[in-house]
């Protein structure tokens, strides 16, 4: 992770962060968010009052917003990147086609390996287990290596 964390580069908004004492189901994951079409920060806050409102999850907590530059393909815009840590009573692989499913309501399109996208929603850890399967690896592979996971997980 970078040293010195350009200031600018970490900022707050409404829900961001954000931090519940509830505990309303057994399970716990840890999902990287990112966006870089469109009103972003809007619709950060457009997730989060629909996870809130979701029968399978609860949000326990969020980290502050980060813009950093894309990689992998990197002629596109600076993302915005957060972490929201859910409560949930599914599945790892329930929550990722839940995810999935959620992606694509907020119209994201997968036209290419690191495109520029709407939303992104990344499963990062859930509890203290591991998964590797075909479509699903947990902990996210290379979550350790990204700033845009590091930097707002380590301000929740």
């Amino acid at each position: 992770m970078q040293q010195n964390i350009p200031l600018r580069a970490v900022f707050r908004s409404t829900f961001f962060p954000y931090k519940s004492k509830t505990i309303k189901y057994s399970h716990k994951a840890v999902i990287g968010v990112g966006c870089n079409v469109g009103k972003c920060v809007r619709r950060f806050k457009q997730l989060f009052l629909y996870l809130q409102s979701h029968k399978h999850f609860h949000i326990s907590q969020t980290s502050i917003l980060y813009k950093n530059p894309p990689f992998g393909y990197t002629n596109q815009n600076d993302f915005i990147n957060t972490i929201i840590i859910l409560q949930t009573n599914l599945s790892p692989q329930e929550l990722l086609r839940t995810l999935l499913h959620i992606e694509k309501k907020f119209k994201r399109k997968r036209s290419f390996k690191n495109a520029p996208r709407t939303l992104d929603l990344d499963i990062i850890l859930y509890d203290d287990i591991k998964v590797n399967t075909q479509n699903l690896t947990i902990p996210h592979p290379f979550y350790k290596q990204r700033d845009s996971v590091l930097v707002p997980l380590s301000f929740v």
